[in-house]
């Protein structure tokens, strides 16, 4: 089981950009396929964003030409590059991980990090 620990969240005005990070432990990293979800108060917790071991990626239509999802296999970590932020994209970030790609849409996972808070300002 992968251990995952997600940062680079913060309060930022809109327009602004961040870029969070997701480190994750173990040896399979370069096989697992990846996803950055976000759960804002009172709503349902959902995909942003996956990769895939081989570098394939999807995204939710909301942030489609705003983030960018990428992995660096060396250093075990996924990043999700947010430029363009909107109040609307104030969350929760979390990631997580799977062998099967389709797994990470059905977001049915048993355990959580903590995830990183990101807000923005308008």
């Amino acid at each position: 089981q992968v251990q995952l620990v997600e940062s680079g969240g913060g309060l930022v005005q809109a327009g602004g950009s961040l870029r969070l990070s997701c480190v994750v432990s173990g040896s399979i990293f370069r096989l697992l396929a990846m996803g950055w979800y976000r759960q804002a108060p009172g709503k349902q917790r959902e995909l942003v964003a996956c990769i895939t071991s081989a570098g394939n990626t999807d995204y939710v239509d909301s942030v489609k030409g705003r983030f960018t999802i990428s992995r660096d296999n060396a250093k075990k970590t996924v990043y999700l590059q947010m430029n363009s932020l909107k109040p609307e994209d104030t969350a929760n970030y979390y990631c997580n991980a799977h062998l099967n790609k389709e797994v990470l849409y059905r977001a049915r996972f048993g355990s959580w990090g903590q995830g990183t808070q990101v807000t923005v300002s308008s």
